[in-house]
């Protein structure tokens, strides 16, 4: 991931790189380091800036809006703070690649990024929490946590993402429509303004390139047939080619390669391991008769999930009802028909 080192109180930019840099992101599934669509430009931005930083996954905190965050020794850098993680390290020099930009390309760059920033984002946010079955949510964000947890934070952020797009049944039709022509819109600006480029601006990666191309890997990579977005995107010939190559350039394939298919793949079997299609060939063992002990465990183990369950749900609706009384956990089924 690039080498070289920076000594106390120096910083990095255009390629200078610290020795210490760590990225704490979610985690790699989907063939991706991170398919996090937060995270994602936040490693793709260090890769293109030839950064050499170590990856580290956190896996129990997938609500957390500082996630991910980059630490260098005692410097931090959220993803919650001053305009998120990339430009927290521009801002304090640590790690810029959009330094030496000239000044005739900020106007168009900026509204460019601004574009990606806003519409897409807005889109890819919609298409995964709102209009998608939430299976890719699900592997994203709450794999790792027990189902009670795993089935409230997921009704809770989808609540959260309705609010924020204030849908209502009323209008949430109109409202699906004008995220996807503004993404639509966005798609058909940005393939004309690359063209055959290898990047967006002046031949050089910049954090415009990192904000598209995590976009555009998300999109292609944890999405399946049914997915608009992916529909949209893939009108443009020459956005898929330059998000094919730039991810064989710099996606680190010693991650994405030990990561699990997606469990949306066709080809992936879902037999486990080690047991054979062919079930008639095992022989089941006897059952053995439950002691009274293990019965009584059993028993107090359903209680205690069954009490997870209720106590997660009874929290969420206290400190949630009053924002939007319209929408309630029963809700969801029906919201997308």
């Amino acid at each position: 991931m690039g080498d070289g080192n920076i000594g106390e109180g120096q910083k990095a930019s255009d390629g200078e790189t610290p020795s210490e840099l760590i990225l704490v992101a979610r985690k790699a599934c989907f063939g991706l380091p991170t398919a996090c669509p937060t995270c994602l430009p936040v490693y793709l931005y260090l890769r293109l800036a030839n950064v050499s930083f170590q990856l580290h996954y956190d896996r129990f905190n997938p609500d957390s809006d500082h996630v991910p965050y980059v630490e260098f020794g005692d410097y931090a850098a959220l993803n919650n703070e001053n305009g998120g993680v990339i430009e927290k390290l521009k801002e304090d020099e640590i790690v810029d690649l959009d330094s030496k930009l000239q000044n005739q390309s900020m106007p168009d760059w900026c509204s460019t990024k601004a574009m990606i920033s806003t519409w897409l984002e807005d889109a890819a946010t919609y298409e995964l929490w709102i209009a998608s079955d939430g299976s890719a949510a699900n592997e994203i964000y709450f794999s790792d946590l027990p189902w009670p947890i795993r089935k409230a934070l997921h009704w809770n952020q989808r609540r959260v993402v309705r609010n924020k797009f204030e849908l209502t049944y009323s209008h949430s039709l109109e409202k699906e429509k004008e995220i996807y022509r503004k993404a639509g819109a966005a798609y058909d600006a940005l393939s004309l303004r690359l063209g055959d480029q290898r990047f967006f601006f002046e031949n050089r990666p910049t954090s415009l390139d990192a904000l598209f191309l995590g976009h555009a890997l998300f999109v292609l990579q944890t999405s399946d047939d049914n997915w608009e977005l992916r529909k949209l995107l893939t009108k443009h010939e020459n956005l898929i080619k330059y998000a094919d190559n730039l991810k064989h350039e710099f996606l680190d394939t010693s991650l994405s390669s030990s990561v699990p298919r997606s469990p949306l793949d066709p080809s992936v079997s879902s037999t486990p391991r080690g047991w054979s299609s062919d079930r008639s060939s095992h022989k089941p063992k006897p059952k053995r008769e439950k002691t009274d002990e293990e019965k009584t465990f059993r028993r107090k183990a359903k209680y205690f999930i069954a009490t997870q369950l209720i106590s997660v749900l009874v929290f969420l609706t206290v400190m949630g009802g009053s924002e939007n009384g319209d929408l309630d956990m029963d809700d969801d089924e029906d919201w997308n028909e």
